[in-house]
């Protein structure tokens, strides 16, 4: 993870427990707690995003996931699971939740979201994933590279991570999360996810 100062990375990591708490009892909670989900989510895009708004536009909606988790011995651990994308906070944010369905009857779901929002300073998004279940905190900051939207950061263990989105469709997309062990030399995938739109 690119390190950025105390200040902004405890105001970005606060907005985003409170934005993610709030998604989270959306379903049953009272009138008076919907009035800040309601207030939380924009239609569009702020106009002061201009074209940089298209990044993440296009993953706006509902998306069925296929998580691939590759293992040692070369098989791969698939797991369901859904993702949303919508903008957030005057349309000046965009935020996703990952849901990964429960793989034994009883377990609890796991739960993951991501605030992201554009940085005219240094020309790049920047981004806070948590997943509160496992105490997993990490922000990264990318750009649209071609095709392709690619974020690097530092992992929790301290090793360079990179998250990639590609073969963007309307329809459909893959997301991969590689970690290198050598300083950025070689990178190795440890998440593999194909997302299609649901209809």
């Amino acid at each position: 993870m690119l390190r950025t100062n105390s200040a902004p990375r405890f105001v970005a990591f606060a907005v985003l427990v409170i934005t993610a708490a709030t998604l989270l009892v959306a379903a049953t909670a009272p009138s008076s707690r919907n009035a800040m989900i309601n207030a939380l989510g924009s239609s569009d895009p702020n106009p002061i995003l201009g074209d940089e708004a298209r990044t993440f536009d296009r993953l706006v909606g509902t998306w069925d996931a296929d998580f691939g988790f590759p293992r040692k011995d070369g098989t791969v651990l698939h797991k369901k699971g859904e993702l949303h994308f919508g903008w957030v906070m005057d349309g000046t944010a965009i935020q996703d939740l990952w849901i990964g369905y429960p793989t034994e009857s009883g377990k609890e779901r796991s739960v993951g979201t991501t605030l992201r929002f554009f940085d005219n300073q240094i020309r790049q998004w920047r981004i806070v994933f948590i997943n509160p279940r496992f105490n997993y905190v990490v922000t990264a900051q990318g750009r649209r590279d071609g095709a392709d939207i690619v974020f690097h950061g530092t992992d929790t263990d301290g090793l360079p991570l990179r998250w990639t989105f590609s073969e963007i469709t309307a329809e459909s997309f893959h997301w991969q999360g590689e970690k290198s062990y050598d300083s950025g030399k070689t990178w190795k995938v440890e998440e593999d996810h194909h997302m299609k739109r649901r209809s």
